[in-house]
């Protein structure tokens, strides 16, 4: 067995005495504690972190909680975190009005030049900050968005609310990246940590698309569920 991982399994049996919130002991601590190398015990607490059972506060490092569960459905973020009885927020990055170049307006199926409005926000469980969200919907659907809209509410909310649009179906893909550094900043974490990435194009019950929606997720935050039928 690798140092690492025996390392590792010591460091997994501390974390339940500990508990949730527990504090770590310094890296020196704990190296002559376990009779490994520091290097060594950098490498288990790296996965640890990376799988989420750890995350850093300050300049120390504490026992994490469980992952947030978020449905793959056509249910907004504030519905999945409220659900985990997490308190949902977010954060305006900014809120832009462009002419859609090609790509986009293929998407949002509008004409090139089009109107459009690009959202951006930092995603937040109880205040902290767990993932990116990159929205674009036609101007032509919610003039009033720069005016009417609150940016730490549900935009699905406003969107029902404002103009009657509500999701009749969607298509969702997700992946694994890395972060860019402007991502990592935003969302306060190491550029190397894995995201999951959530692309969703939704349309209305009329088969207007209504939204393009770009999701970064912090990997060790977040998993994802969802309910499989047979036939």
């Amino acid at each position: 067995m690798p140092k690492y991982y025996a390392a590792k399994a010591q460091l997994m049996d501390l974390l339940q005495e500990l508990g949730e919130g527990g504090v770590l002991p310094t890296e020196r601590e704990l190296a002559e504690r376990y009779g490994v190398a520091r290097e060594t015990l950098r490498l288990a607490l790296r996965e640890l972190l990376l799988e989420g059972r750890l995350r850093r506060r300050g300049r120390g490092t504490v026992v994490a909680g469980p992952k947030i569960e978020q449905p793959l459905s056509l249910s907004s973020y504030t519905e999945g975190v409220r659900r985990q009885g997490r308190l949902p927020g977010r954060s305006l990055i900014g809120l832009e009005r462009f002419a859609a170049e090609a790509q986009v307006a293929d998407e949002l199926e509008l004409a090139v030049g089009a109107e459009v409005w690009h959202l951006e926000r930092v995603l937040l469980a109880d205040d902290e900050r767990v993932g990116l969200e990159s929205t674009y919907t036609p101007v032509a659907l919610l003039p009033r968005l720069d005016q009417d809209f609150d940016p730490g509410s549900s935009f699905y909310e406003y969107a029902r609310e404002a103009a009657g649009l509500a999701a009749g179906g969607g298509l969702e893909r997700i992946e694994t990246v890395l972060a860019t550094p402007r991502e990592a900043l935003l969302i306060g974490t190491p550029p190397a940590l894995p995201m999951l990435l959530l692309h969703r194009r939704s349309w209305d019950g009329a088969g207007r698309v209504f939204e393009r929606v770009r999701t970064l997720y912090r990997g060790d935050r977040f998993s994802f569920t969802a309910e499989l039928r047979g036939h």
